[in-house]
């Protein structure tokens, strides 16, 4: 990946969250009121659930907080699948940008307003679709792009003559790296969720003090379930990027292992890294070996064949 694909891979991710934040704002001060042009209709629609009016009927601190979380974690794996690609396949990388542009188009306006505005509606005869906006078109794209790459770019995500057979090649220093990796993630999860429900618990206390209302019951039992879902995804992504991680160390230890004991049996052979993987300095370290190897061969040849 060069610098100006990472500029595209990126841009991507900024330009539709401009172009869908400006389109909301203009949908709110001029589409007050039904307006159709042929089959195009435009009027401004709180959305509450998620796409296409989903989940709306969800309790509130359920619907909003673990959607809007949830894409706050998208951010995360969509760094790590842009990471961790072997190839360049910019349609697939691409449509990531797209569709998480769009997600977060609508988890920031469902953060800052408690809802996401639609404002576009097609209707041909009786039948009206459901209302959207442009971040909901830009998932679209973005799965489009995706699904493309799954149907007729398959080959450049699972590279079969460049990647090992076995993933755990060093088990011991992979599952220590795993290991340490998924302790620091529950210790992170651990004290964001201590404060979370401390802070929830104590803010609902002050209101039913106040207002003579017990919430705990109609609360807790939401962020329960939204919490432990979102830190149990949390550390499954951390298990999965630790694994492939400590291979991208590990693989290239392992293979210069092989190698050195393959010139040491006599067995000449050239050393080459896959890729993706780290350690890629080992490659001259493997030739200047092999150098040396060969020169000092050769040294002892011509001392063997004096007199």
């Amino acid at each position: 990946m060069k610098t100006r694909d990472w500029m595209l891979v990126f841009g991507l991710l900024l330009l539709p969250l401009y172009i869908d934040g400006a389109s909301k704002l203009y949908a709110v001060k001029n589409f007050t009121q039904m307006t159709m042009h042929g089959p195009l209709g435009l009027v401004t629609h709180r959305n509450y659930g998620a796409m296409l009016g989903s989940f709306s009927d969800l309790p509130a601190i359920l619907r909003i907080v673990t959607l809007c979380t949830g894409g706050a974690f998208l951010i995360f794996i969509y760094s790590v699948i842009q990471y961790l690609l072997p190839k360049r396949t910019m349609p697939l990388r691409i449509g990531l940008s797209i569709l998480l542009s769009g997600i977060l188009g609508n988890v920031i306006d469902r953060t800052i307003n408690g809802s996401v505005i639609d404002f576009i509606v097609f209707n041909f005869g009786d039948w009206y679709s459901p209302v959207f906006n442009l971040a909901d078109v830009f998932q679209w794209v973005g799965y489009a792009f995706i699904v493309y790459t799954v149907i007729f770019l398959s080959h450049e995500l699972f590279p079969d003559k460049d990647s090992r057979k076995t993933v755990w090649v060093l088990p011991k220093f992979q599952r220590k790296y795993v290991f340490t990796l998924l302790l620091l993630g529950f210790c992170f999860s651990l004290i964001s969720g201590v404060f979370a429900f401390t802070y929830l618990k104590i803010t609902l206390e002050d209101i039913a003090t106040t207002f003579g209302t017990a919430l705990e019951k109609d609360y807790m039992v939401p962020f329960y379930i939204a919490f432990l879902s979102i830190c149990g995804a949390f550390l499954l992504g951390l298990f999965i990027v630790g694994r492939h991680l400590s291979h991208r160390t590990a693989g290239p230890i392992y293979a210069f292992e092989k190698y050195l004991d393959d010139l040491i049996d006599g067995k000449d052979r050239p050393f080459k890294l896959r890729a993706g993987d780290e350690l890629t300095h080992l490659e001259d370290i493997a030739a200047k070996v092999k150098e040396y190897i060969v020169v000092n061969q050769a040294v002892d040849n011509k001392i063997s064949e004096k007199p």
